[in-house]
C-alpha cells in the first residue's frame, strides 16, 4: 500500500518542506551550508521553508564543520525512507548499489519523494526507478547527477520537450577535461597531469570511473534516457583517454582541431539511438573546444530549437549542492515530472552497434622498423580507407608515425582494417583512432 500521507504534494505549503539527507560527504554538507545561508532566499523562491530533520552517514563522530546536533541521527540511512517526520529523502550516499539502491526504492514504495546526486543509479537503474516513482506517485529528481550546477536535465526535460531533438552532446566529466587541457597547454604525458589532478581534488584517489569513460557514460545514459529512449547501459560504448598522448594533441592542433572527451547521442533515420563515449576531435573554432580546465558542456540539436549550448563548473560542493537544491525547491513549489519526462517504456533500447556508424577519423600509427609510408598507404588502400591527408611524423624518442585523416568511413571497416596491420606486423604499438566529432 502506497502511503502519500507524507509526500510533499500531498502537504500543506504553510508547512515546511522536510528533508532527511543520506551521506554527509561533500555534497550532503554542502546542502546543509546552503541551506542555512540562504534560507530566506529559498523560503521566498519555493513559498515554503525547507527544513533538515534527519540524517544518517557512516561515522557520526566525523567532524564535517556543520553543526549536526539539531538533526534526527540513524544509523542505518534505510532508515529515513520510513521516517514519518521526512517528506523528501536527499540520497547523497553515491553508488548503483545498496545502500544507496535499497534506501531509494524503500523511500519511493513508502510514496517519499527522491532527490539523488547519483548518477550511476539512475543510468544502471533508472527503468526501474521510473515505474516505481509512477506506481507509488513519488517524485524522483536528479538534476545534480549529470553535469553539476549546468541545469542539463531541466533543459532536456523541460525547456526542450516541445522540441524533437536529433543529437546531444558534450564534455561531462571535469577530470578528463581538465587533464587534456593541461597536456595541450604544458606537453606533459598524461600521467604526469593526472598526478597534478589528483594533488588539486579534480581527480579521486581511484581515477578509473573518470578516466575511463564511465563518469561521462553514466550522464550520457541519462540524458539519452530524456531526449530520446532509455537505453540499455550495457549497450553503449565506452572508451576513456588512457591512449592519449601529447604528441596527439600537438598533431591535431596542427590539424585544426583540439581533443575532447565526448559523450554524444544521435537519433538514427530508422528511430534508433547511436551513442558513444570515447575522446573526439572538435574543431578548434567550435564552441566545445573553448571550453578548457573542469569544466562541462552540454550542446542540444532540435528541429525547431537549433543548437543550444550549456557550460559551466560539473563538481565541487557548492556547484553540486546549489543542483540538488533546485530539485528540492522544484518539490516545494509542487512541481511533480516522470523521470524521464514521459511514461516510462517497457523495456530500454539498445544503441546502434559502434561498428555500423560512419564517420572521419584521424589516425596515429606506430611503424615498424623498416616500413614506409608507401607501403602503408597501399595496405590501407587495400582494406578501402580513404585518406584526406597523411604524414609521417618523428617522435622525440625517434619512433616514426603515420598521421592521418580519414574521409567519413565505417568504424567497422576502419577497426578491420587496423587489425590487418597488426597481422602484418607493419606496427611497433598498438594504434589510435579518433573519431572527428562536427557538433556546433
Amino acid at each position: 500500500m502506497t502511503n502519500t500521507d507524507s509526500a510533499p504534494l500531498k502537504r500543506s505549503h504553510s508547512t515546511p518542506l522536510r528533508l532527511g539527507i543520506a551521506g554527509l560527504g561533500t555534497v550532503g554538507v554542502g546542502v546543509i551550508r546552503l541551506l542555512r545561508a540562504h534560507a530566506e532566499l529559498i523560503t521566498q523562491r519555493t513559498g515554503r521553508s525547507l527544513e533538515v530533520v534527519a540524517v544518517s552517514a557512516r561515522n557520526r563522530q566525523r567532524d564535517r564543520g556543520e553543526d549536526l546536533s539539531a538533526f534526527r541521527w540513524h544509523e542505518d540511512p534505510i532508515a529515513l525512507a520510513s521516517d514519518p517526520e521526512v517528506d523528501v529523502v536527499v540520497e547523497l550516499i553515491g553508488g548503483a548499489n545498496n545502500p544507496a539502491r535499497k534506501l531509494v526504492t524503500t523511500a519511493l514504495e513508502n510514496g517519499k519523494a527522491v532527490v539523488t546526486a547519483n548518477k550511476a543509479l539512475i543510468a544502471l537503474h533508472g527503468d526501474h526507478l521510473a515505474r516505481l516513482s509512477a506506481e507509488h506517485n513519488a517524485p524522483l529528481y536528479y538534476e545534480a547527477a549529470v553535469a553539476g550546477v549546468v541545469p542539463a536535465v531541466k533543459v532536456v526535460r523541460e525547456a526542450l520537450a516541445g522540441d524533437q531533438l536529433t543529437q546531444l552532446g558534450g564534455i561531462m566529466n571535469g577530470t578528463c577535461n581538465f587533464i587534456l587541457s593541461e597536456m595541450e597547454e604544458t606537453g606533459r604525458a598524461f600521467g604526469d597531469v593526472l598526478k597534478e589532478a589528483q594533488e588539486k581534488g579534480f581527480a579521486e584517489a581511484d581515477p578509473s570511473t573518470d578516466v575511463d569513460g564511465w563518469d561521462t557514460a553514466h550522464k550520457l545514459a541519462i540524458l539519452t534516457g530524456i531526449a530520446f529512449q532509455p537505453i540499455d547501459f550495457e549497450s553503449l560504448e565506452v572508451r576513456g583517454i588512457r591512449g592519449v598522448t601529447s604528441p596527439d594533441i600537438a598533431y591535431t592542433k596542427e590539424l585544426g582541431y583540439r581533443i575532447k572527451l565526448l559523450g554524444v547521442a544521435h537519433r538514427t533515420h530508422d528511430g534508433g539511438v547511436d551513442a558513444s563515449v570515447q575522446p573526439c576531435l572538435v574543431p578548434l573554432n567550435s564552441g566545445l573546444a573553448q571550453v578548457g580546465g573542469a569544466f562541462n558542456a552540454l550542446t542540444t540539436v532540435g528541429t525547431f530549437s537549433g543548437a543550444v549550448t550549456l557550460s559551466g563548473q560539473g563538481a565541487g560542493e557548492g556547484p553540486t549542492a546549489t543542483a540538488v537544491m533546485a530539485d528540492l525547491i522544484d518539490l516545494g513549489r509542487g512541481h511533480h515530472l516522470p523521470l524521464w519526462g514521459q511514461k516510462p517504456p517497457e523495456k530500454a533500447a539498445l544503441c546502434v552497434p559502434s561498428e555500423t556508424v560512419e564517420g572521419a577519423y584521424y589516425l596515429r600509427l606506430p611503424l615498424a622498423d623498416n616500413v614506409t609510408e608507401e607501403s602503408i598507404n597501399a595496405l590501407l588502400d587495400e582494406h578501402k580507407v580513404p585518406l584526406k591527408q597523411a604524414s609521417l611524423r618523428k617522435t622525440d624518442d625517434g619512433s616514426l608515425h603515420f598521421v592521418s585523416v580519414t574521409h567519413p568511413i565505417l568504424a567497422g571497416t576502419l577497426h578491420d582494417a587496423l587489425y590487418a596491420l597488426g597481422r602484418h606486423k607493419s606496427l611497433s604499438a598498438a594504434p589510435l583512432a579518433l573519431k572527428i566529432e562536427d557538433m556546433p
